[in-house]
C-alpha cells in the first residue's frame, strides 16, 4: 500500500530544495503544501503544530511528520532502496556524508535567511558586512568540497552530496559568489542540472 507523502515546501528554501531532489531521484509521488517564509507562515499555529521548530521543510508520511532535511533524505534512502544515494562501503559512506554535512552543518546554519536577517535587523550590520559574512563561510566549505570532488571520480549516478551541493551552488550564484575557484564543483553541478530530477526540483519550476 502506497504512503501518503506531503512535503511542506518553499521554493527558495535550500533545505526544501534538497528534499525535492531526493524525492525526484527516488521517483516518489508526493503532494506539496506551500509555506511562505516571506509571510512568516512557518510561525503559524497550524504549522507549528506539525513542526515546533517552525522550519522548512517537513515531510508528512501517513500523518507522521519528519523534520530536518538530513533526517528526511536519509529516511527516504533507507525506505526507498531504488537509486541509492550512498555507496556500499561504510568508509565511503562516511566520506560522502562528511561532505554533505559540511554544507548542512557548516554553511547553511550560518548563512540561512533568519541568520542574515538577524545580522542586519538586530546586530545593525550593513549589506556589505552581511555579504562578507556570507562569502567567508561558504568559501571555507567550498574549498574543502572542491578538493574532495577533484580527488574522487564522479560517476553518472546522483548521490547524497549532490542533493546538498546543487541547492547551495544555486544560492551562491544568487548572492553572486565568484565560483571560478571551484571548477570541479561547477562541473558536477552542471551534470546534475542536466538530469530531470534536478530540473524538476529547481526553484524556478515550482508553482507558488
Amino acid at each position: 500500500m502506497s504512503k501518503e507523502i506531503i512535503l511542506y515546501d518553499y521554493p527558495l528554501s535550500s533545505a526544501a530544495y534538497r528534499v525535492r531532489i531526493a524525492l525526484n531521484l527516488k521517483g516518489i509521488r508526493y503532494k506539496k503544501v506551500l509555506i511562505n517564509l516571506l509571510h512568516q507562515e512557518q510561525q503559524s499555529d497550524l504549522y507549528l503544530a506539525k513542526n515546533p521548530q517552525g522550519l522548512i521543510p517537513s515531510l508528512s508520511v501517513d500523518g507522521q511528520v519528519i523534520t530536518q532535511s538530513i533526517a528526511i533524505i536519509e529516511w527516504l534512502d533507507e525506505t526507498y532502496t531504488q537509486q541509492p544515494l550512498l555507496p556500499q562501503g561504510a568508509l565511503e559512506k562516511a566520506h560522502l556524508r562528511a561532505q554533505a554535512y559540511t554544507i548542512a552543518c557548516d554553511i547553511h546554519p550560518l548563512n540561512n535567511l533568519r541568520v542574515l536577517r538577524y545580522l542586519v535587523d538586530d546586530m545593525a550590520h550593513n549589506e556589505t558586512e552581511k555579504m562578507a559574512w556570507y562569502y567567508h563561510w561558504i568559501k571555507l566549505a567550498f574549498t574543502s568540497i572542491e578538493a574532495y570532488i577533484d580527488a574522487n571520480a564522479q560517476n553518472n549516478q546522483a548521490n547524497l552530496l549532490d542533493t546538498f551541493l546543487v541547492p547551495q551552488v544555486f544560492n551562491a550564484n544568487r548572492f553572486k559568489l565568484d565560483m571560478t575557484p571551484y571548477p570541479s564543483i561547477n562541473q558536477r553541478v552542471i551534470w546534475c542540472n542536466q538530469q530531470s530530477a534536478f530540473q524538476q526540483a529547481h526553484p524556478d519550476t515550482q508553482r507558488t
